[in-house]
């Protein structure tokens, strides 16, 4: 980790109060703030979460809707400025990647599935790095809590995400568990 870097990770189940509680810290670090938005309106369901979250921030936080190619933020003029930048979330970024790949994960063989993953991890790490004088603060889900997935591409993701999430954790200065709004602090 870089002397100058702070990351904060909050990590929690579905709609446990992960992207309220970062939220809150955010509003409490120094300014500009941007936002990493990972989520892509793919239907009317998101469109409505998607809504509910930009409702919920802060309109002066700058909002940037990026779930790969973290390189390119070097280019913008709001991510040069900021001091702290909200990734909001994690795993929806992780969601996206894999879909990008043309692949079909009930058929391939684990060697591409392994590929798919370096790339991702490629992405954490070019985001971390991005991030080297910034406080970052990461939302995720824990996605080691329930059911093993009953399909092949849910096993990937969980098994994907697990990995990227103890990435994270690793060089994070603190890591939050969020359970039903209540933050736990366990790093």
């Amino acid at each position: 980790m870089k002397p100058n870097q702070e990351i904060i990770l909050i990590t929690g189940g579905a709609r446990s109060g992960k992207s309220t509680y970062a939220e809150k810290i955010v509003a409490e670090s120094p300014e500009p703030v941007v936002y990493i938005a990972t989520a892509i309106p793919f239907d009317e369901g998101m469109k409505d979460r998607i809504k509910k979250h930009r409702e919920q921030r802060p309109s002066h936080w700058q909002t940037i809707e990026r779930y790969k190619d973290f390189e390119k933020l070097r280019d913008d003029p709001h991510f040069s400025k900021a001091e702290t930048v909200l990734l909001d979330c994690l795993t929806v970024m992780i969601t996206n990647n894999m879909i990008d790949e043309p692949v079909d994960y009930d058929l391939c063989h684990i060697d591409e599935v392994n590929r798919i993953e370096t790339k991702i991890k490629k992405q954490v790490t070019t985001l971390l790095d991005m991030c080297k004088n910034k406080k970052l603060v990461v939302v995720t889900n824990e996605v080691g809590m329930g059911l093993v997935p009953a399909y092949r591409l849910g096993n990937y993701f969980r098994d994907i995400s697990g990995r990227m999430n103890a990435l994270v954790a690793q060089k994070a200065d603190e890591v939050y568990l969020v359970v039903c709004g209540i933050p736990q602090k366990i790093k």
